[in-house]
């Protein structure tokens, strides 16, 4: 009953406060309806994207984009483009940039494809990568080593660590995605850095609001808040800086930078003064009737059915503080991905626009109010309620799980599972792996294998090996196949490698923890397009980061060497120093030091007393033996 006023009172503020739809509109025909805008306002847009998934989850997805035609931004004319990120690409000669801040783990097997097909994802960690104009490898790796140190104090973080060892020239994984019209093929070199250990935080956000027109100030970006983005199960942050030229325009340089994050809903609506999770009554508890174990003192929570309704305030602890005011007009700010069967509340003055397609809407509201959106909880039994919160997730064109084999601290091995679910398509893809300069590949070690095939590799399905080993403390390993999985069969790549032994300055402070291993990039490609020889990507995708543990010595040993032996040198040091610098002479010829002083004292104290003592008695009996006589001398008389 406690649990069930709150819901009902909040439904019925929503009643009140939020109306339904009032507009209902095809995005088509509005754009093509709207007034004409400035063309400041047109240079920039914004908009989120909230999609409920299974578990109990939301996907919002923040996308910001400004565009500066490239003659004002050659100009240094600076609108819409931050000022502080367009000077570090003219004085590094970035042609293109690619930045990614990246946290958590996507659950493919529950949440479907991933979005903007992985475009804008980025491994564990810190990514980045960028074509850099420059006549030679050496002035293009000084220009890259320029770009890493100038964005690492831009966004506070550890890029200046991107050194050769962390750095890679990839051949066949990454393709440009702007148009350069003007630049030489021969000039534009692509560099490619990793930092897996880095922990993505709020300082790092902070700057890439700083990056933004209307800052954290208005629009969807007020929502952005660090306790909430890193206290999601999976987050990423995109930045993308690319050239544009469309065919009847002037060309432009893009800026797209999009935050997206998997919310757990349930720990979002959870009140700040009391966070501490606890489970609901037995009676209140929506089980999974479908389980063969199912009874009454064992549960099976239902996959969807529970915490589906939810509102703008709950998850993210405020309203939009209206629209950006800088926004293009044409782009509706906010758009939900849920049935057309399922209500949502909007707030009083909003505009709705259905999809066609009946699986979308988007909102449109005006810059001075605040905007909120509430989803109620559709009645229903469980079975009905799950087909009606969600959309069905869409999957993804292939899985990957990569994993550490072996045992022992000299050699192991990696295993990558790769399955393809389709039943009738084959996949082609290129498979990356920027490894660390520790751990040396046997490249003759390669095979791969399909599953129910034990004990048998088919090799025919690598089409092109691209390898360049490691060099100590110089340079890591690169490794680039071009391979193909064929329909609804799961194939197994595996390889063994060698793990060096570092010195002992190389080892950080938690040594025993192991060292991070970059993901490895999955680009699917795309038979349909072909542009040469290389082809568009379809889709992509990072595997999860590994922990590799190398030989590590007994640092406790180090440290009882030192204390030992600063021990002996300072008794053997001691002993010398004394016999040299000091003059041995007889007790009674050396000087007097202070307790020699006062020993003496005493004794002549000591020796003062005594002496009075007996002068004292000696006169005492004097006048005894004078008395005596006297009375003696009487007595005669």
């Amino acid at each position: 009953m406690r649990r069930f006023f709150p819901s009902f009172l909040l439904s019925l503020l929503s009643l009140l406060c939020f109306s339904p739809y009032a507009v209902v509109a095809n995005p088509s025909t509005t754009s093509a309806d709207s007034t004409s805008v400035s063309d400041s306002r047109s240079d920039y847009h914004e908009q989120l994207i909230l999609r409920p998934l299974p578990l109990s989850a939301l996907l919002a997805s923040f996308n910001f984009r400004s565009n500066t035609s490239l003659s004002a931004f050659e100009a240094h004319n600076f609108r819409f483009f931050p000022r502080s990120l367009g000077q570090i690409l003219q004085h590094a000669g970035t042609r293109e940039l690619h930045l990614r801040f990246s946290l958590g783990r996507w659950d493919a097997e529950s949440w479907g494809a991933r979005p903007w097909n992985g475009a804008r994802e980025g491994g564990t960690g810190v990514e980045m990568w960028a074509w850099l104009e420059a006549e030679t490898d050496e002035e293009a790796d000084h220009k890259w080593l320029t770009l890493t140190n100038a964005l690492s104090g831009l966004f506070c973080a550890s890029l200046n660590f991107i050194d050769s060892t962390r750095t890679t020239r990839p051949v066949m994984s990454f393709q440009p995605e702007g148009n350069h019209i003007d630049a030489n093929a021969t000039n534009m070199h692509l560099l490619y850095g990793v930092l897996p250990h880095e922990v993505v935080c709020t300082e790092n956000l902070t700057p890439f609001l700083k990056l933004l027109p209307c800052k954290g100030k208005a629009g969807i970006a007020s929502l952005l808040d660090g306790h909430k983005l890193f206290d999601s199960s999976w987050q990423t942050m995109a930045i993308d800086i690319r050239p544009v030229c469309p065919e009847d325009g002037e060309c432009v340089l893009q800026i797209e930078q999009s935050i997206d994050m998997v919310l757990d809903i349930d720990r979002s609506k959870r009140p700040r003064d009391n966070p501490i999770p606890r489970p609901p009554p037995a009676h209140e508890m929506k089980c999974n009737t479908s389980k063969p174990y199912n009874a009454h003192d064992t549960c099976f929570p239902a996959d969807s059915a529970a915490n589906q309704d939810w509102s703008i305030s709950q998850i993210f602890g405020r309203p939009i503080k209206g629209a950006c005011p800088l926004t293009d007009p044409t782009v509706s700010p906010v758009c939900i991905q849920v049935p057309d069967s399922r209500v949502v509340f909007a707030s009083e003055g909003a505009i709705e626009k259905k999809n066609p397609d009946q699986t979308s809407r988007c909102f449109d509201f005006p810059a001075e109010n605040d905007f909120e959106i509430f989803l109620p909880a559709p009645d229903g039994s469980v079975e009905v309620v799950v087909d009606q919160l969600v959309n069905k997730p869409e999957t993804p064109l292939l899985y990957a799980e990569r994993s550490f084999t072996g045992h022992g601290q000299e050699r192991g091995g990696v295993q990558t599972i790769l399955r393809n679910p389709s039943p009738d398509q084959e996949v082609e893809f290129i498979y990356m792996e920027s490894l660390p300069w520790f751990m040396r590949i046997y490249l003759h070690t390669i095979s791969v294998r399909v599953d129910g095939q034990p004990g048998k590799a088919d090799d025919s399905l690598i089409h092109e090996v691209y390898y360049r080993p490691a060099v100590d403390r110089a340079r890591g390993t690169q490794l680039e196949v071009r391979m193909t999985v064929p329909p609804a069969s799961t194939v197994f790549l595996t390889y063994d490698f060698e793990k060096s032994i570092l010195r002992y300055t190389e080892y950080p402070p938690d040594a025993n923890r192991g060292f991070d291993v970059a993901a490895a990039i999955i680009t699917i490609l795309n038979k349909d397009q072909s542009v040469g020889n290389s082809r568009f990507a379809a889709y992509n995708l990072r595997t999860t980061t590994l922990l590799c543990n190398l030989p590590t010595p007994d640092f406790s040993m180090p440290y009882n060497v030192i204390i030992f032996t600063s021990t002996a040198i300072a008794l053997a040091f001691g002993g010398m120093f004394n016999i040299l610098v000091r003059r041995f002479v007889a007790a009674n010829e050396g000087p007097e030091n202070g307790l020699k002083k006062g020993v003496n004292k005493l004794k002549a104290k000591l020796a003062g007393v005594l002496k009075k003592t007996k002068k004292g008695g000696d006169k005492k009996q004097g006048s005894i033996f004078a008395a005596a006589e006297e009375v003696t001398t009487e007595k005669t008389e």
